[in-house]
């Protein structure tokens, strides 16, 4: 097992450890707090069930449950080829942290049947749907992906040349 490898799953497990932590006390505390808890004038926590996927789209019921656990399944499994091949540990964590949010939401759809999301916040020009912390693994996944792509990947610095 190379490096990047290693630190890639350890990244994903770890993820996954705090995102399952959080939704296990977060369920169980924000049942005492149906309207939510006022942090600050624009961020709330809450507890919202998503069945769907981002923004609540392609909500449904069993059949889309399941669908949903394949796709994100068959992702991970992506994912995790994708991280086996990796051979910079800056990528790695990236692919790491996608993976361990993929699997945090997969996990969820298994137990509850739906994603629990909990952070709220409603900016004065914008408000943002609810979201959780294996959402937010997936985003900084996604951004280190792209950082990566840009400024480290061998194909994008051979194009300068």
């Amino acid at each position: 097992m190379s490096k990047p490898f290693k630190l890639g799953l350890i990244v994903a497990v770890i993820s996954v450890a705090i995102d399952q932590i959080f939704k296990i006390n977060m369920v169980e505390f924000m049942a005492g707090h149906p309207y939510g808890i006022e942090v600050t004038s624009f961020f709330r926590l809450v507890m919202v069930w998503n069945s769907g996927v981002s923004f609540g789209m392609f909500s449904g019921g069993e059949q889309t449950r399941l669908f949903l656990i394949a796709i994100s399944t068959v992702i991970s499994l992506i994912l995790l080829v994708w991280l086996y091949r990796s051979d910079r540990k800056f990528l790695s964590t990236g692919i790491g942290l996608v993976l361990g949010g993929a699997v945090g939401n997969i996990i969820d759809r298994i137990h509850y049947g739906r994603v629990a999301d909990f952070f709220d916040f409603d900016l004065y020009f914008m408000r943002w749907p609810a979201f959780n912390i294996a959402d937010i693994a997936i985003v900084c996944g996604v951004a280190i992906l792209l950082v990566d792509s840009l400024f480290f990947d061998e194909k994008s610095t051979k194009n300068e040349a």
